[in-house]
């Protein structure tokens, strides 16, 4: 009698392959039993119909001015341990060519954490040459940040214009002029932008020769300036009053408050040692009381121009402290501070926003020496997150979050049809009936039409699996090449609840599997393993490529490949409708690998696949699973595939229930690994062992067992789906809402969840048993097509992605049009075919 691996009869091996599948099938509900469908609604804050957002009162924004050549949202981020709600950035005005980049660029950072964005507007010409001209190529600037990233914005136009420290300084007439202007622009094209007016604080006005002054012996407006009458400018004006551009015009106000060290009347100096802030100097300064000459009382900026009409307060601070110049430590200085401007919020609840200048620059104050003002460095994060949260600051995103990873998970959407997901359910159980019909032909076939099986049962190229690779590869042909056809209709809708996805990486499994032991025949199990490593790397370069390809071609003129490097929203993810017609940016950061030199975290980005075209990104999966493949495959080969069974259902019943993400990749956010392997380990097992698998299912027994599953499973679908579609009871034991609850925990197609597992099993079985008994007509019909096709499935799938290139740029393309589409896909998938057949580029791309 013929003995399996490890030793084992026939009939123990039978009861060992039921056990398996038992197992796998009641992991699968378990999974599903766990793991509830993620919630719906959308996670942002922003709406597109919404005006700019103002955080709950007492519950300010906070987020740091980062020098953006240095640091980036994703490394502050890490070093406060939370996501800020706001970012600030300094751009030149009027916007040059590269201002406008700057400005693009710094909405792109500030989307991928969902933060609202602070410009800064410093103007680089004289303010009366400012004119409605820039104001409205800024105005537009805002509208196209808006739609590409969400943005909100908070435009902070020439801020510090009482001091004597900028080019626009101590000029209110210009000033206000000019102000106005940029506000009327900005009112009229958007309502997700507001305009700040931002003075200095006012002790020490007019300033004089400071420290920083542009030109302290200049003409001033002194008739304007002069509030008091008294024929002179000096500090008994008023710092605020003459810049204000009116009601109309400001929609926030914002204040400079930093503390410099020293004491009240004298300043540390650039001479000076790092001093505590002294205390209640903060609360001082917004009661216009600190740093003042003379004993007047005034009313604090808060209560004359916040209060009078609520409006919304942006504080920008930070504590000098200068590394080499002894004293007080860098956290007693700066959390003092910070710790004074928390405490003074609670009295003020229209201060809606804290930036925090996080920069490490000279500073004339501190006589040209280096301060450090950053509040994230030297362990510093922790403890003003902390201080933070115990304030009630408002952290996390206040827009959509349009990072990598969420444009990314976004994709999986590709792969689905529609919204109509009860009727997606319906054409699943349609599918699995039809599927246990061709079961039961198929075992006609094989007792009464012998001359139609499949005649090469023993030849290690199994083009049973060709044929299927093939048929799964134009699928994902179709798929991604949207257009209206009967081929996208059988693939996103008659096939069920399976994707080619899924059956792609598990027939991938097992046609490595199958030529692994023969190779290390040949080669011996060191130099396969090297092989198979090679083939990683050659799949990863060609990745690479791929995704620098697509890049390039799109900078050609009259090439749009935004069709595959953006990704628009469909509403069928897991944040819903809420974010429906949402663009997203899939290279946002590739051209940053431009600049010289280029940043690391693009570089990285790249390295790592964590952008590319969406049609693409299972690719990064491939890479992974087949560095992982050797020492899979060294466990299989002595008959532990338990052991790789096993630690791969802990794994996918871990990620399910966790849904940890532990690689940056492109695919990880769509494919992940941990979910996404199962389906390659079981086909490496199957692969292996596929001869003895198919003894021991080809047995009566295991026959009947086979037979019982496919059938058993498209009667109790068929029996769920008549409860449901005519108003019955659902069979015990069963609850009543049965269909829904099946369609939300085990068939969504965006996910691989245990329903479309246990379908992958049947698709394959009852393909394998239909092929094996029914070959021949099948392989007159359609081999000639889809075994070439399958033989270099791989190879299909690189290609394809450059096809889906072309084909969005077909000129008129009407992609709704049934004849249109049905021609585009029949010459797309004749082409690849003739570039099989002809080895188009084989040498090069992986097959």
């Amino acid at each position: 009698m013929t003995l399996l691996p490890g030793g084992r009869r026939p009939a123990a091996a039978l009861r060992a392959v039921l056990s398996a599948v038992a197992v796998c099938v009641l992991s699968c509900l378990l999974a599903g039993l766990l793991v509830p469908r993620a919630a719906g609604a959308s996670t942002s804050a922003g709406r597109d119909d919404d005006p700019v957002p103002a955080p709950a009162a007492g519950a300010p924004w906070f987020g740091p001015t980062l020098d953006w050549a240095q640091d980036l949202p994703a490394d502050y981020s890490r070093r406060l341990g939370e996501t800020p709600s706001l970012y600030s950035q300094r751009v030149s005005y009027p916007l040059g060519a590269e201002d406008a980049t700057y400005l693009r660029q710094f909405g792109e950072q500030a989307a991928t954490q969902g933060a609202v964005a602070v410009l800064t507007l410093e103007p680089d010409e004289a303010l009366a040459d400012l004119g409605a001209d820039d104001a409205d190529d800024l105005a537009d600037a805002l509208v196209e940040l808006h739609r590409a990233y969400d943005s909100y914005v908070l435009v902070r136009f020439a801020p510090e214009m009482n001091g004597t420290w900028t080019p626009w300084g101590q000029q209110p007439t210009a000033y206000v002029e000019a102000f106005r202007t940029v506000a009327d622009a900005v009112h009229e094209a958007t309502e997700h932008a507001a305009m700040v007016w931002s003075p200095s604080y006012g002790a020490g006005y007019p300033f004089g020769a400071s420290a920083r002054a542009v030109d302290p012996s200049g003409q001033v407006e002194v008739d304007v300036l002069d509030t008091d009458g008294d024929g002179t400018l000096d500090e008994a004006d008023d710092p605020y009053a003459p810049y204000y551009p009116g009601d109309e015009a400001v929609d926030w106000v914002g204040l400079s408050l930093f503390s410099f060290g020293g004491t009240e009347t004298e300043p540390a100096g650039p001479d000076g040692v790092n001093e505590v802030p002294a205390a209640g100097s903060f609360e001082a300064r917004l009661d216009e009381t600190w740093g003042y000459a003379d004993d007047t009382s005034r009313e604090s900026f808060y209560d004359r121009f916040a209060a009078p009409g609520d409006t919304p307060v942006l504080l920008d601070t930070a504590a000098l402290w200068v590394p080499d110049a002894g004293g007080a430590g860098s956290r007693e200085v700066k959390q003092d501070w910070w710790r004074q401007v928390l405490a003074a919020l609670p009295e003020r609840p229209l201060v809606a926003a804290l930036t925090w200048l996080e920069v490490e620059r000279p500073e004339d104050e501190a006589g040209g020496r280096t301060v450090d003002w950053r509040a994230t460095v030297d362990g510093l994060g922790r403890p003003l997150r902390e201080d933070l949260r115990a304030a009630g600051v408002d952290l996390g995103p206040v827009t959509n979050v349009l990072d990598l990873e969420t444009a990314n998970t976004a994709s999986a959407q590709g792969r689905v049809l529609g919204t109509d997901l009860g009727n997606e359910l319906d054409w699943i159980v349609l599918c699995a009936v039809l599927l246990a019909a061709l079961f039961l032909f198929a075992g006609f076939a094989g007792r009464f039409l012998p001359s139609w099986r499949y005649p090469d049962e023993h030849d290690p190229r199994d083009r049973r699996l060709d044929l299927l690779r093939g048929m799964i590869i134009i699928t994902v042909v179709v798929t991604h090449i949207e257009l209206d056809s009967p081929y996208s209709f059988v693939s996103l809708k008659a096939i069920g609840a399976i994707t080619g996805a899924e059956m792609f990486v598990l027939l991938s499994g097992v046609v490595l599997g199958m030529i692994y032991e023969p190779t290390v025949r040949k080669l011996g199990e060191r130099a396969t393993a090297v092989v198979m490593l090679k083939r990683a790397r050659k799949q990863y370069v060609v990745a690479l490529v791929v995704v620098v390809l697509v890049y390039l071609l799109g900078r050609l003129p009259l090439v749009d490949a935004s069709d595959i490097t953006t990704f628009t929203d469909r509403g069928t993810g897991e944040n819903g409708g809420a974010v429906a017609g949402q663009v997203y940016d899939l290279y946002a950061n590739f051209p940053r690998l431009f600049d010289y030199p280029p940043p690391g975290y693009a570089i990285r980005q790249l390295l790592l696949l964590e952008m590319g075209p969406w049609v693409f990104n299972i690719m990064g999966l491939f890479v992974v699973l087949s560095l992982l493949l050797p020492a899979l495959m060294w466990l299989i080969r002595r008959r532990m595939w338990w052991v790789v069974l096993a630690v791969s259902w802990a794994g996918y019943v871990y990620a399910t229930i966790d849904d940890p993400h532990w690689l940056p990749s492109q695919f990880e956010a769509v494919f992940p690994l941990l979910i996404w392997q199962v389906a390659f380990t079981h086909g490496l097992v199957v692969g292996y062992y596929r001869r003895q698998i198919t003894r021991v299912l080809t047995t009566r027994p295991g026959k009947v067992a086979t037979a019982a599953f496919v059938v058993g499973y498209a009667a109790v679908l068929a029996w769920v789906w008549w409860g449901n579609a005519h108003g019955g009871p659902a069979p015990a034991p069963l609850p009543a809402d049965s269909y829904a609850w099946l369609l939300e925990n085990f068939y969504i197609r965006v996910f691989l969840q245990p329903g479309r597992l246990i379908d992958l099993v049947l698709v394959v079985v009852v393909a394998f048993a239909v092929l094996t008994t029914c070959w021949k007509p099948i392989d007159k019909a359609i081999g000639w097509l889809w075994i070439p096709m399958g033989q270099a499935s791989l190879y299909v799938f690189i290609v394809h992605v450059f096809f889906a290139l072309a084909v969005a740029n077909v000129p008129g393309l009407d992609r709704m049009s049934f004849w249109q589409g049905t021609l585009i896909h029949t010459v797309v998938v004749l082409i690849i075919w003739a570039m099989v057949k002809r080895q188009v580029l084989f040498s090069v791309i992986p097959r």
